[in-house]
């Protein structure tokens, strides 16, 4: 049986390229190899700037309120289609099912409605000078670039083309190469909304075609969600055109858990921070700081709960909730990290070990794995790992797990878990992280700016500032009287 082969989206349509380079996708579950993607060679790259370049023209000149009625007809056809969408996500990225149908494409849709709603409330600024006066006016930057992660690539996608699009900019958008097929279908989706040919295009590749989109001169902004050093990377080719940049790079997040604090409520949060996608999320609380007076409480309820709660296997069951790893290779990693921690000295105090659940024994799993008599300069506590492995600290002194928690090249999300509004606020001020919760963990409205701070990222996603993000502000002065020249 032959394996699908789909083409680079550009211009409202699929668009063959001329090397015949392809590459394989494979569903980590099962290891096998569901379909082959085209990459963007030198054609397709060139076809996606002259169509972004068209699509820009026609959409820039729509009022923003064409815009939005447009943006929000593909919302409906997002969530009209949820099932469909959520099954392509589960099949490239090996996540649980029951995830995908209530996550991926809802939030997705979340934020394209967020910024529509948005895109007609843009306005300038006036102001007299004298007799004279100057106005401002919000327009778009022009053809923007994405390049997408494959934890949630819909999402991802969506979280870069809503603002983007609502701002009146074109898209040529990069997923990741390890779970291209959702990009594709958003894009068919815009087409059916009604989004103009050459406003969304997507193209397919690894790092080659990132590092053509960061430096091509015709490129305003480039949107970037991935590790660390790729950032820094795209970061560095951007500069040679002065490009804008957004980077959501990586993080090694604390979550703070005191003494007052609900204890089940910790937990929860704590598996959540940790096992949710099987570990491959940015956001993870993997660095857990309990206060020892209810820490044999917090590992005893986390070690029952973790053994007997969660069901690993076929990702499209609904009873499961531990999907595969993205890759062998990715999987290969994490079972190394794992292994540094016990020779580092840390206690496995349960999992460890890779999985062959019965309904899915060919996927890439590790189970759920937490360490116990952790220290902060162990290498399991001090780099991202990305898979679902937890470390727990004990703590005494507030000031002191502070400064531990603090302690890293990254900051992006940090959590308290106390009744003690005070102490909620005063600690939480104090974590240098750009996304934080009290009493909570993970969640992210497309309301809520979402970002790092530090090596965890430049700019953010979400929230009414990143409309902002994709415009420039245009000054105009008016002259109201004769002009007083010395020539």
């Amino acid at each position: 049986m032959t394996t699908p082969v789909y083409e680079n989206f550009i211009n409202g349509h699929f668009l063959k390229n001329q090397t015949g380079d392809t590459f394989a996708v494979k569903n980590p579950a099962t290891d096998e190899v569901i379909y082959h993607v085209e990459i963007a060679d030198e054609f397709i790259q060139n076809a996606a700037i002259e169509s972004a370049k068209q699509g820009f023209a026609a959409w820039s000149a729509m009022t923003p309120i064409e815009r939005s009625r447009i943006l929000l007809k593909a919302v409906a056809i997002l969530r009209e289609r949820n099932d469909e969408l959520a099954k392509v996500e589960v099949l490239d990225t090996g996540k649980p099912w029951q995830e995908a149908e209530c996550v991926d494409v809802e939030t997705g849709a979340d934020v394209i409605e967020y910024f529509a709603g948005l895109a007609p409330a843009q306005v300038g600024q006036q102001q007299m000078v004298g007799n004279d006066f100057y106005y401002t006016r919000k327009e778009p930057l022009g053809i923007c670039a994405g390049i997408g992660a494959w934890n949630y690539p819909l999402q991802i996608a969506c979280w870069k083309s809503g603002p983007a699009l609502a701002a009146g900019n074109a898209v040529i958008f990069k997923p990741s190469e390890e779970t291209p097929l959702g990009a594709i279908k958003l894009a068919e989706i815009f087409i059916e909304a009604g989004v103009p040919a050459g406003v969304f295009n997507v193209v397919q590749g690894a790092a080659e075609v990132g590092q053509w989109l960061t430096a091509n001169p015709n490129i305003e902004k480039v949107s970037f969600t991935g590790e660390v050093g790729t950032g820094k990377k795209v970061m560095a080719s951007a500069a040679g055109s002065l490009k804008d940049v957004t980077m959501e790079l990586g993080g090694k997040s604390p979550l703070l858990v005191f003494d007052d604090a609900d204890v089940s409520q910790a937990v929860s949060a704590a598996m959540l921070g940790n096992f949710y996608t099987q570990g491959e999320i940015c956001t993870n609380c993997t660095r857990i700081y309990v206060h020892k007076n209810v820490y044999q409480q917090f590992i005893d309820e986390l070690k029952t709960r973790t053994e007997q709660n969660i069901i690993a296997g076929d990702p499209m069951d609904p009873e499961v909730n531990l999907g595969a790893l993205i890759s062998k290779k990715h999987q290969e990693l994490v079972l190394g990290y794992i292994d540094k921690g016990i020779q580092e000295g840390a206690t496995l105090l349960t999992g460890g070990k890779a999985l062959s659940p019965a309904s899915a024994p060919n996927g890439y799993f590790v189970e759920p794995t937490v360490f116990v008599d952790c220290k902060d300069d162990m290498t399991i506590v001090k780099e991202e790992i990305f898979g679902p492995v937890m470390s727990v600290l004990v703590f005494d002194d507030e000031d002191d797990v502070i400064q531990r928690a603090n302690d890293t090249h990254l900051g992006l999300a940090a959590g308290v878990f106390t009744k003690d509004i005070q102490r909620a606020h005063r600690v939480i001020h104090q974590l240098q992280a750009g996304i934080c919760w009290i009493n909570s963990y993970g969640n992210s409205p497309a309301e809520m700016p979402v970002g790092g701070y530090k090596q965890s990222g430049i700019g953010r996603e979400n929230g009414i500032e990143t409309l902002d993000h994709y415009t420039q502000t245009k000054s105009i002065y008016v002259g109201m009287s004769n002009i007083e020249s010395p020539f």
